[in-house]
């Protein structure tokens, strides 16, 4: 396997392009999603359609395909009666996009997503380091084999994204950070912490990429040039949902009315959605991609809009 900077040197010298949603994707495809696992489920019941949906990205024109380890938590895992499969899902999951990249006739990275381990967009419930970094440290060490880097993903908070770096770190491979980003276009994280904050929260650890995800695409538009102030010398980038605003209190198994599956905005086809992204390049990102909500036509009309092929 190449290394993810060797790698990275071989993609064209324009805007890296990542993968967009994975669990809304399944979903629309017939997939039943789990309150409690999300799209992990579908490495049981439907590992061809995870596969498929892989491939589909890099038929889009996806540089970088993401493991469908986002709701891999040994929590959730044993409130769904699967935590014995912890060791065996992840590898299923590396398997599966590693099988994915053997469409492609150029070169796509693997990147190992590293979740929020207590809820996501919850920052009062991320808790201390010392109990996140051992389950960031095994689930890294799990993905080693199938993964060309770590993408630390949907962090809510400087210190739940330190947390997931200096866990991930320990495999030897790169590592990204991506942190959630406050419902009220700030830029700020869902912490109220600053990017700059957030980015030096990160020093002494290595992460060679600092960028910002599952966030209104206003929000992302508001912090990419707060990225390139604070973190210039990483790889900076953005990737948005299409959702509604996300309630503070948000959680994928609550009981509240505002709680489970999440709306999805209207106005974000992949039209409008290649609009944002395009601001994002200019603004100074390296990587741009879409998150959930976001489809395979989604990222074909970036790669059409930053290879020059119009439509």
């Amino acid at each position: 396997m190449a290394s993810h900077d060797t790698m990275l040197k071989e993609i064209p010298t324009r805007p890296i392009l990542l993968d967009g949603g994975m669990g809304r994707e399944l979903q629309f495809r017939g997939v039943r999603l789990s309150r409690q696992i999300w799209s992990a489920g579908a490495l049981t019941e439907a590992p061809d359609m995870v596969r498929t949906v892989h491939e589909d990205y890099i038929r889009a024109g996806a540089d970088i395909i993401t493991t469908n380890t986002y709701g891999l938590i040994r929590e959730d895992l044993a409130k769904a009666g699967l935590e014995d499969r912890y060791e065996d899902l992840n590898a299923i999951a590396g398997r599966l996009a590693r099988q994915a990249c053997a469409i492609a006739d150029r070169p796509v990275l693997v990147a190992g997503s590293l979740p929020p381990l207590r809820g996501s967009f919850r920052p009062d419930r991320v808790g201390p380091a010392s109990k996140l970094i051992p389950f960031y440290r095994e689930q890294a060490r799990l993905l080693a084999p199938f993964v060309d880097f770590y993408l630390c993903e949907t962090m809510s908070s400087a210190a739940e994204g330190r947390a997931a770096a200096a866990g991930a770190q320990e495999a030897g491979k790169p590592v990204w950070v991506s942190w959630t980003l406050h419902e009220d276009h700030s830029g700020r994280l869902r912490s109220g912490e600053t990017i700059k904050e957030a980015v030096h929260a990160l020093d002494g650890l290595g992460v060679t990429g600092c960028l910002v995800n599952c966030s209104a695409p206003a929000s992302i538009t508001k912090a990419i040039p707060l990225l390139v102030e604070s973190a210039a010398d990483r790889i900076i980038g953005g990737y948005a949902n299409t959702f509604h605003p996300i309630p503070e209190d948000w959680q994928l198994d609550g009981n509240q009315e505002t709680d489970g599956l999440l709306s999805l905005r209207s106005d974000l086809d992949p039209e409008a959605y290649a609009q944002y992204a395009g601001q994002w390049i200019r603004d100074g990102a390296a990587v741009v991609g879409g998150c959930c909500g976001t489809r395979p036509a989604h990222i074909k009309k970036i790669f059409n809009l930053i290879s020059g092929g119009g439509n």
